[in-house]
């Protein structure tokens, strides 16, 4: 229950404090991270089951503040292996399973994720909202 608990607590209580501050001025955009998908392999347990469930927390957060102006959209990237400290526990075994799952035979970077944010809280994706941005290089099949 651990990581579906602290997942929904956190994407929740963030969520309503960036969108009351964006509510008084009719404009925001909302980044959510993870993303899940129809995919699931052994071992995930509560980490995949926090991250579906905060793609329907997504999805109502969208519906609520659309009427505000305020857009709600997940980059979902399927791992960045520059993320995972040095020293964490299976960190090697972690990376060696991501790159293998991608359809080009790498990853997305840390700044790939900046890249695509700052694409999508731009005024260039004001269409953009109530979904998520696939920039897992395949690795997760939409």
């Amino acid at each position: 229950m651990q990581p579906i608990m602290n997942a929904m607590r956190t994407q929740f209580l963030t969520t309503r404090a960036a969108a009351r501050n964006m509510i008084e001025r009719k404009a925001g955009v909302i980044l959510h991270f993870g993303g899940g998908g129809p995919q699931t392999q052994p071992g995930l347990g509560g980490f995949k089951i926090a991250l579906d469930a905060m793609e329907g927390l997504r999805r109502q957060w969208a519906v609520e503040l659309g009427l505000y102006g305020i857009r709600v959209v997940t980059l979902k990237t399927g791992g960045i292996p520059e993320s995972i400290p040095e020293g964490f526990p299976g960190r090697d075994e972690i990376i060696n399973n991501l790159l293998p799952s991608t359809l080009p035979n790498r990853t997305a970077t840390l700044a790939d994720v900046g890249n695509v944010a700052a694409f999508v809280a731009s005024d260039q994706a004001r269409t953009i909202t109530s979904t998520e941005i696939n920039i897992s290089c395949g690795a997760i099949v939409d």
